[in-house]
């Protein structure tokens, strides 16, 4: 297995700074490109303050099973120009887009076994890569399958149950106000601290489900029963959309930073959850998954 660092252009010409893990032995080799969660994410899935390391360990577990793997930053993020605050939800799809097209193009890369696993956000754009003419095949991870709005709404129930009643009420209604100011402004701040009013706008009012209906390769669709960012219920409207073959899991302990987790589902035992690797298992399901379908 080797890294080797390379360049996606975009669409309207930006840079896009990435990595691709190339497996043992001579090519052309199938492919897949890695598309990571929503925020100022870089090509390993971390951030600043929380380094997930689920690009890496994708990357390794593929190239074992002789699969290659691209992961890039986002805009303004990493090695790459750009303002991530200025960087709408499509144009991270129009990113991914881009990045399919230039991964199918490799001369060490099989045409015609390219899929794609994405995570979180990452999941909503693979939806829509499903139906690309470059996609053999699609790994859904935490992805949800309803209007973005009403995916933020549950996400944001889940992570005020864990606060103390009495600030429950007053929270809701500063949120509420929030929302509608995102929705009606190009604010950059809430509370003091960045925010990118376009993505989210983008993303609220974005639905997946046609882009569910329109995938013509084989899926698989896995969520955690942990997970409290996505609801795992989301994966029986996966399963009723996809026209083809739609395999989904929900597995009981994994949350949304891909790893198990015993306790009880709450977004404070994340820093806990990432002194662990991401799920062995969980790579072993996805890579030998994808090994099957890009022969």
């Amino acid at each position: 297995m080797r890294d080797v660092d390379t360049t996606v252009t975009a669409d309207d010409g930006l840079p896009l700074a990435g990595t691709l893990t190339l497996p043992a032995g001579a090519g052309p080799h199938p492919a897949v490109l890695l598309l990571h969660g929503s925020g100022r994410l870089d090509r390993d899935a971390g951030t600043r303050r929380l380094r997930t390391g689920a690009g890496p360990a994708l990357a390794e577990a593929l190239a074992r099973q002789g699969i290659a793997s691209l992961r890039y930053d986002r805009r303004g993020v990493g090695a790459n120009p750009g303002d991530w605050l200025a960087a709408g939800f499509a144009d991270n799809r129009r990113d991914a887009a881009a990045a399919v097209r230039a991964l199918a193009a490799r001369p060490d890369v099989r045409a015609d076994a390219v899929g794609v696993v994405g995570h979180s956000e990452g999941a909503v754009h693979a939806m829509a890569l499903g139906a690309h003419a470059d996609v053999a095949a699609v790994v859904l991870l935490a992805g949800f399958a309803r209007l973005g709005e009403d995916a933020l709404r549950w996400q944001a129930g889940m992570i005020v149950r864990d606060l103390p009643a009495f600030v429950r009420p007053a929270l809701r209604a500063f949120a509420r106000r929030q929302l509608a100011r995102i929705k009606t402004t190009d604010a950059t701040r809430v509370a003091g601290f960045p925010v990118n009013a376009r993505w989210t706008r983008e993303l609220l009012a974005h639905d997946p489900r046609p882009d569910l209906a329109d995938i013509r390769v084989p899926v698989l669709a896995i969520t955690g029963g942990k997970d409290v960012q996505v609801d795992a219920a989301d994966l029986a409207e996966i399963r009723r959309l996809v026209p083809g073959e739609a395999e989904v899991h929900r597995i009981p302990d994994l949350t949304h930073l891909l790893r198990r987790d015993a306790g009880r589902a709450s977004v404070r035992s994340y820093r806990r959850q990432l002194r662990r690797p991401v799920d062995a298992d969980l790579l072993a399901q996805v890579s030998g998954w994808l090994a099957n379908r890009l022969k």
